[in-house]
């Protein structure tokens, strides 16, 4: 099982997105432990598709985005980085305004691969709106 790195704080998480989609979009993380990891993001037009529902891959972003910065602070001593091998969601519902929250867990921490589920819910009415996992790969130096 991999420890939470200690020197990865939500203050880096959060900076780390800056200037990239996470950044873009309004991503903040909120609260890191051993084994989870929990952000948000305030819905704004950007957000959303021509029809005017929440954009399914603006729902995708907070999930991965939030299952990939807790992988970063749960890498295994020694690991380079990683990288996303599959994903999967389920979209359950929607909302209109306010913002969304997700809230990731640890499935399994391995060597070569962590698996993380996360919910995605409404943050006023904590609603479930989507349902998400996916598998990182784990990067090591190359010899």
């Amino acid at each position: 099982m991999s420890a939470l790195r200690p020197e990865v704080t939500i203050e880096i998480l959060n900076q780390r997105g800056g200037e990239y989609l996470p950044g873009y979009l309004g991503i903040q993380m909120l609260e890191l432990g051993q084994d989870f990891l929990r952000s948000r993001m305030p819905v704004k037009k950007l957000h959303f598709a021509p029809n005017n529902f929440l954009h399914a891959a603006s729902i995708v972003a907070l999930a991965d985005t939030t299952c990939g910065y807790a992988t970063v602070a749960h890498l295994p001593q020694g690991a380079q980085s990683f990288t996303t091998i599959e994903l999967k969601s389920n979209h359950l519902g929607t909302v209109m305004e306010g913002a969304i929250a997700c809230h990731a867990t640890a499935q399994h921490l391995g060597r070569n691969t962590q698996v993380w589920d996360a919910v995605v819910t409404d943050e006023a009415s904590g609603k479930k709106i989507a349902l998400f996992r996916c598998t990182q790969m784990i990067l090591w130096p190359r010899a």
